[in-house]
């Protein structure tokens, strides 16, 4: 099988290697598709610590074609979603089988389970009630996954700020009440002094940090989504404190977490309830994985995620749809 191995920074070569056999308590998936993530990009250009090689890649769906001796659910043919750790931009992968759920009659390269589980735990912790003002600072992918699940709390304002158009109209489809463009007008102002009841920051940046406690109430929640790597963040801690901002990190290490997300998420997204339809927007065959990256970094028009795809995938696969990034790359 095919497997893609980052040797070098920003450099993936695709290698032969032996199929992988399951544990006892594993499945062999032939994947469909793998999302490349946000975090996974320092790995990619270097600046994450650790040596090469290395296997990213773990947002994943496939069909199960092995299980171990100790598995009774999923089965052989078994279309899913699934949550790894790394290896996922390979033909096949394995998976704990406890880390799987049904993908039901939903297109394989729309099943990305872990972030979704990832946006779910987010919105459940953060508590979000019927009523609620809510602020949404980024409508990147993430962003775009909390905002279509905030929706579904039956808020009264959701106001979503960022700097890109496109990403601004894609939150408008999804259902924003107001967006915002940072650039041009003042996110506070926009809000309004009353403030949110939950703002949630989406973009892992520091320019976020700085005006989300301007756009939140007294005593209310700011909920850290975005992943901050790189540098060390600061906050103006003593607004903070004056204002009794309740603090969360929308993060989660706890497997018995992540798999209540994975739950909830893979409920919601086989009913119809949420879609990825609209967000998987560039896709591309594993020999153009360096392509994804590169998307995933730079964002061209229209991006909101990047996803690497197997040519032989489920025909539940929506092959072709998407586009890819202006200019092509090596692998």
């Amino acid at each position: 099988m095919r497997i893609a191995v980052l040797t070098a920074p920003e450099r993936f070569e695709i290698a032969d290697v032996p199929t992988p056999a399951p544990a006892p308590d594993e499945v062999v998936l032939a994947v469909a598709a793998c999302g490349v993530c946000t975090s996974e990009l320092a790995a990619w250009t270097g600046a994450e610590p650790g040596g090469y090689p290395r296997h990213l890649g773990h947002e994943v769906s496939g069909t199960v074609t092995a299980i171990g001796r100790d598995v009774r659910s999923p089965s052989v043919g078994t279309p899913v979603g699934a949550w790894v750790t790394s290896h996922g931009f390979a033909e096949r992968v394995v998976a704990k089988a406890a880390h799987c759920r049904p993908a039901g009659a939903v297109p394989l390269d729309q099943v990305l389970a872990e972030p979704l589980a990832c946006a779910v735990n987010a919105v459940e912790e953060a508590g979000v009630r019927l009523g609620d003002d809510v602020v949404l600072i980024g409508a990147g992918f993430m962003g775009n996954l909390v905002q279509s699940l905030v929706r579904l709390r039956g808020v009264r304002r959701l106001i979503v700020a960022d700097t890109r158009p496109d990403a601004l109209e894609r939150a408008a489809a999804l259902g924003a009440t107001e967006v915002v463009d940072v650039r041009s007008r003042s996110l506070p102002e926009a809000v309004g002094d009353a403030g949110a009841d939950i703002t949630f920051e989406c973009t892992g940046t520091q320019a976020a940090l700085d005006v989300v406690g301007d756009v939140t109430r007294m005593s209310g929640r700011i909920v850290l989504v975005g992943y901050h790597q790189g540098a060390p963040r600061r906050v103006p801690l003593g607004q903070w404190n004056w204002m009794a901002f309740d603090i969360v990190n929308g993060h989660y290490r706890d497997p018995a977490v992540i798999m209540r997300g994975l739950d909830v998420g893979m409920r919601l997204l086989t009913a119809g309830a949420v879609s990825l339809e609209p967000l998987v927007t560039h896709r591309f065959p594993l020999e153009r994985i360096g392509a994804a990256f590169e998307a995933a970094r730079d964002k061209p028009p229209g991006f909101a995620k990047a996803t690497v795809t197997m040519a032989y995938a489920d025909s539940r696969t929506t092959s072709g749809q998407g586009s890819t990034t202006v200019r092509p790359s090596p692998v």
